[in-house]
């Protein structure tokens, strides 16, 4: 066992201790939550990065909270599966704040919410304990639902309201799903837990039910047709910096916990013992791919649009941890990390174009890129990515999910991502069209945006560029790179 496994506690710590900073420095000072944050979450990211280098050359790190040994303990730990995970947390969680030192949000509670989140999400994909990730499941919950009200507006609270109510349904049938877990084994750790599924048998009652709950509470939380509708509401309400970071991370942890539950504690003999319940996970994922990807393409509103996309893209990842085969987990896990740094980048860099012009449906954004060059050239690369345009990372993850369906004999899985890949390319060449080729009908003072603000009090730094043009060259070279990430992920491990 590593000597660093103690930094996955850290890592945990850090922003939540820090949270409670901004609320203090509030007694004598407005606006330095910025500042406690940048720091926090800097420090936060190098200890990260040390902890990660410890599990590429010692392997599997692992920490016994308290001291106490497992089962009857909690433990965390970091695989192959969280590995990237949790370094996309700490590097999204920092570089989100170049977008939104500018833009705001810029209270101290915002920042105080923003901490709490990324200390929830990183316990939620570190956490060895099936109770303990529904207490960081609450907690993600939690912060979330106040940064996306953040807004102030009405629009926003209705929102965020809505996304706490269907939450709150989606924990509750988690919590549910434990709670037969625990009744069947009485443990609660997930490596002890598939211990005593296997000894129970994948056919037993207890198991069956508690593996429908929890899918289907992670189900809501990842924001599957049909209990997606929360997140395109969620998701337009909230301002820009917050979608950005909302879809990027909340959805995208919710994704990798479903792979955890079905890989870690009731494994793919479970998936093989019992085809009708896995089937309708796979094929439930597949429905998700097709109905997100038909309702992006009706959306005029570009906030929806990306927002229905991600109702497809998790249908994607989705399926690809049901039909579970070595091929179509390693797809999921890419298209997993390449979804988060697209879609946060592409709602990022939707908030530019609409912080200068007021760009917030397709059709305001005819012939911007004459405008705004390099943000355009940035959330055009990163739109095309996210079809899958070979050699970026949408391709190749899209690329082994559909291996990974016809290995495990789901044709029309394959011929679903196919299907949605056409209608991703529909919807982004419209906006690239009118990006590049349309011609520009208006000025800039006369252009609104985000719920009525002038465009031209709304201030675009280089860093805000930079942050997105940097995210559409590594959605680029992530691809290429995919044969080296997947011999550093040692997937086999967790895959038994």
């Amino acid at each position: 066992m590593s000597d660093f496994g103690f930094l996955l506690a850290v890592v945990i710590l850090i922003p939540i201790a820090a949270a409670t900073l901004p609320l203090i420095a509030s007694l004598r000072y407005e606006k330095v939550g910025w500042h406690i944050a940048a720091v926090s979450l800097a420090v936060n990211l190098v200890l990260t990065a040390v902890a990660v280098r410890a599990f590429f050359v010692d392997g599997k790190l692992r920490h016994e909270l308290g001291g106490i040994p497992v089962p009857h303990g909690i433990e965390l730990v970091m695989d192959g599966l969280s590995v990237l995970v949790v370094l996309l947390v700490s590097v999204v969680a920092l570089a989100v704040l170049v977008h939104t030192r500018t833009a705001g949000p810029r209270s101290n509670a915002f920042y105080s919410a923003y901490l709490l989140l990324t200390g929830g999400l990183l316990g939620v994909s570190l956490t060895g304990d099936l109770f303990n990730l529904y207490v960081f499941i609450e907690i993600t919950g939690l912060a979330a639902y106040a940064l996306i009200a953040s807004k102030g507006d009405g629009k926003s609270a209705y929102s965020a309201l809505k996304y706490m109510l269907i939450g709150t349904v989606g924990a509750s049938l988690y919590l549910i799903g434990v709670g037969y877990a625990f009744i069947a084994t009485g443990t609660l750790n997930m490596v002890d837990l598939s211990v005593q599924f296997q000894e129970l048998g994948y056919g037993d009652t207890l198991v069956l039910t508690s593996f429908g709950f929890i899918i289907a509470g992670l189900a809501v939380k990842t924001a599957l047709f049909p209990v997606h509708t929360w997140q395109p509401d969620a998701y337009s309400a909230a301002p820009y910096g917050v979608a950005g970071y909302v879809s990027a991370l909340v959805s995208t942890v919710s994704a990798y916990v479903i792979g955890r539950v079905i890989l870690t504690v009731y494994t793919t003999d479970f998936i093989a013992a019992n085809p009708v319940i896995t089937s309708a996970l796979v094929y439930f994922g597949a429905l998700s791919i097709v109905v997100g990807s038909v309702l992006a393409v009706t959306q005029a509103d570009v906030k929806k649009m990306l927002a229905y996309s991600s109702v497809s893209q998790f249908g994607m990842i989705v399926a690809a941890f049901g039909i579970a085969n070595s091929a179509a987990v390693f797809g999921g896990v890419i298209q997993l990390i390449g979804h988060a740094i697209m879609k946060g980048a592409l709602f990022l860099g939707a908030g530019i174009l609409a912080y200068k012009v007021g760009a917030k449906t397709v059709y305001d954004y005819e012939g911007i890129s004459f405008e705004l060059p390099y943000a355009s050239a940035g959330f055009a690369t990163l739109a095309l990515a996210l079809v899958g345009v070979p050699p970026a990372v949408g391709f190749i993850g899209k690329w082994y999910v559909g291996l990974g369906a016809v290995q495990g004999g789901y044709w029309i899985v394959a011929v679903v991502i196919f299907g949605s890949t056409l209608l991703t390319l529909a919807y982004v060449l419209r906006l690239v069209d009118r990006m590049y080729f349309g011609k520009p009908e208006r000025g800039a003072a006369e252009a609104v945006a985000d719920g009525g603000v002038s465009a031209s009090t709304k201030r675009v730094t280089v860093g805000m560029v930079a942050l997105v043009c940097v995210a559409a060259v590594v959605s680029v070279v992530l691809g290429p790179s995919a044969a080296w990430i997947e011999s550093l992920l040692r997937l086999e491990e967790v895959m038994g």
